[in-house]
């Protein structure tokens, strides 16, 4: 079992669990139509944010199949939550889990939510021993695929009308990496940005 207590630091962020207070920064980008585009739900209203927040607050420990860990991007200088990681664990006998991440719009092209993701990659290979991490996104969505390869994940597949979203069909791609494969290409965990730990 793997319980996150304390924040995750990365070069430029935190990543810590979700507190009740963070309402008013998640709903500042999940109220955002532009976000919710290409996710599975609507942009939310206040009520809506602040069910999801209380959902993300009881997402810390990673015990079992289905467990998610969600966890709140911060900048530590000014404590703004600038977006949201996620870490699911899909097959505890397979070593599988699932990456996932939603950021605000206005810090896009900072390269932030690939840092994010990188440290939560970090985290199930070298902290849970996961042997397959995987991540999905629309195939529309050209801004997550290619944070997904500057992972260094591999496209593993392109599923075509696979589901309807609000009454159209979604093509999603599949991305992957194997534990391997992270191990032939993570830096060492000397520099600050490589580092996971409890703050």
């Amino acid at each position: 079992m793997f319980t996150v207590t304390a924040p995750i630091t990365t070069d430029r962020l935190l990543l810590r669990p979700f507190t009740p207070d963070d309402v008013d920064d998640v709903w500042a980008y999940q109220r955002q139509p532009e976000v919710a585009r290409h996710l599975l739900w609507e942009a939310r209203d206040r009520a809506q944010t602040e069910a999801a927040v209380e959902q993300m607050v009881r997402e810390t420990t990673l015990a079992d199949d289905g467990d998610c860990l969600s966890l709140a991007a911060v900048l530590p200088e000014t404590d703004q939550i600038v977006g949201q990681v996620e870490l699911v664990w899909r097959s505890r006998e397979d070593r599988q889990g699932e990456v996932g991440y939603v950021f605000n719009p206005d810090f896009h092209g900072k390269g932030l939510a690939t840092e994010a993701a990188r440290a939560l990659l970090r985290l199930g290979f070298e902290g849970l021993d996961l042997h397959r991490i995987f991540g999905r996104c629309s195939a529309h969505n050209l801004a997550s695929a290619k944070l997904m390869e500057r992972l260094g994940m591999r496209r593993e597949a392109h599923f075509v009308e696979s589901m309807r979203i609000r009454g159209s069909w979604r093509e999603e791609l599949v991305y992957a990496m194997l534990q391997r494969e992270w191990a032939a290409t993570a830096q060492p965990s000397s520099g600050r940005s490589q580092r996971i730990r409890p703050r």
